[in-house]
């Protein structure tokens, strides 16, 4: 055992229990569809409701909605609404499902992330060929996505 396996003893092993890790990098990305089509639809509706004023910072209230949505979902399940519907949820370096707290700096990293080329390419790259599937957000904090449990 290395000591990159030894800080993460809580998770499922990769070889032992492939099945949680079983098409988890596509399931992610039909989950961040998903999500984002989810959070363009609040943000749509947001900006309808303000009589057509949202429209004008449409952006910026796409932001805070991604953020809202993405730290209460995960927060509340481990999960967000898409990541839900395709079985999937993050879970900590001890296994366990994330804090609030945890949460949000995750949905932070992935938010910042977002916003550079680079960081998502390399995102993408960590996910298909680490030994957990982690992104750069996942790799920084000990979390990874599996899937759901049936417990």
């Amino acid at each position: 055992m290395t000591y990159y396996d030894a800080a993460y003893t809580g998770l499922p092993d990769p070889e032992m229990d492939s099945q949680f890790y079983d098409k988890v990098p596509s399931r992610r990305l039909v989950a961040w569809v998903f999500d984002g089509i989810i959070t363009f639809g609040m943000t749509f509706l947001i900006s309808v409701l303000t009589i057509g004023l949202g429209f004008f910072i449409f952006p910026f209230i796409w932001l805070v909605v991604g953020l809202l949505y993405r730290t209460f979902t995960i927060a509340s399940k481990s999960s967000t609404w898409g990541m839900r519907m395709v079985g999937i949820e993050f879970r900590d370096k001890d296994g366990q499902k994330l804090s609030t707290s945890l949460a949000l700096v995750h949905t932070l990293i992935f938010t910042i992330g977002t916003g550079f080329f680079f960081v998502q390419i390399l995102s993408i790259v960590l996910i298909l060929s680490s030994r957990y599937g982690q992104s750069v957000q996942d790799m920084i904090l000990g979390t990874t996505a599996i899937n759901r449990p049936l417990n």
